[in-house]
């Protein structure tokens, strides 16, 4: 009988540690910097989203403040990569388990390749590889020729919370399209929970389930309106549509974007996942 208590307490340990490591999550669209954007104002506010951020599994987080658009002239490379450094400093001597790393969200711009290659906008973990995409939400423009650019150079172009951007929502031919020319799609962990309004919440759904989808990402500002969902989100897609995918797109493709690696489509397991 000890020996079966003995036996049964090992499984459950082992089973709990094996569950805490699946419920680890990497974060590659945040706003978590003091005093550069929409997101934190001041040290204190950044702290508490990033422990929020911890305390939601996520144990590496990309900053990526907003660069060009209405940020023009702010936020430059050197000055994400200093706040970057000062906030890792801070988190560590509060003891908050969580890893920053430098990146930027990037508005379209006709000059983003030269301003890449004179290191004024930052791609993402600053790793030379991938890149954060803000469209304008409420007029449509056809990126295709920038996509074209950023590829030929070796950048994989990113487009962030496509699900929110109403004028992209009627094109969806021009976005298979833009996915055919390698953009990857981020979609934002509360829109799959209904947070941005139902719209935001059938097209997160729908682009998910066709496989077009390469990261959930949290896109927090703050631990009000826009505090970090990964957890549920990945729950909620767990319940859906399996455990691969959800690993997948909060984890996986995630770190495969930390690491400077090529991500895995997920058209194919989510078809095997709807056969089930």
């Amino acid at each position: 009988m000890i020996n079966y208590i003995k036996s049964n307490v090992k499984e459950l340990l082992s089973n709990r540690v094996e569950r805490r490591v699946r419920e680890k999550y990497i974060d590659i669209h945040c706003h978590c910097l003091p005093c550069m954007d929409d997101g934190p104002t001041n040290i204190s506010e950044a702290v508490i989203l990033c422990q929020a951020l911890a305390a939601d599994g996520i144990y590496t987080a990309v900053a990526t403040p907003h660069q060009l658009g209405r940020y023009e002239g702010r936020n430059k490379s050197k000055d994400v990569r200093e706040v970057v450094q000062n906030l890792n400093e801070t988190l560590r001597s509060r003891g908050v388990s969580i890893e920053i790393v430098p990146g930027g969200e990037v508005r379209v711009d006709e000059r983003i390749c030269r301003l890449l290659e004179t290191d004024e906008i930052l791609t993402l973990a600053d790793g030379g590889k991938y890149i954060l995409l803000e469209l304008p939400h409420q007029v449509f423009i056809d990126i295709e020729p920038l996509l074209q650019e950023l590829v030929s150079i070796g950048i994989q172009p990113v487009i962030s919370h496509v699900e929110r951007i109403a004028a992209l929502l009627k094109q969806p031919k021009v976005l298979r399209r833009w996915i055919e020319h390698s953009a990857n799609l981020q979609i934002t962990a509360s829109s799959l929970l209904g947070i941005f309004g139902r719209e935001a919440e059938k097209a997160a759904w729908d682009f998910l389930t066709s496989g077009w989808v390469s990261y959930v990402a949290t896109d927090s500002h703050d631990i009000y309106s826009r505090r970090p969902q990964m957890r549920a989100a990945y729950n909620r897609i767990k319940m859906r549509l399996g455990e691969n995918i959800a690993n997948q797109v909060c984890f996986e493709n995630p770190l495969r974007v930390i690491n400077g690696q090529e991500i895995i489509s997920i058209s194919n397991r989510v078809k095997q996942e709807m056969e089930l």
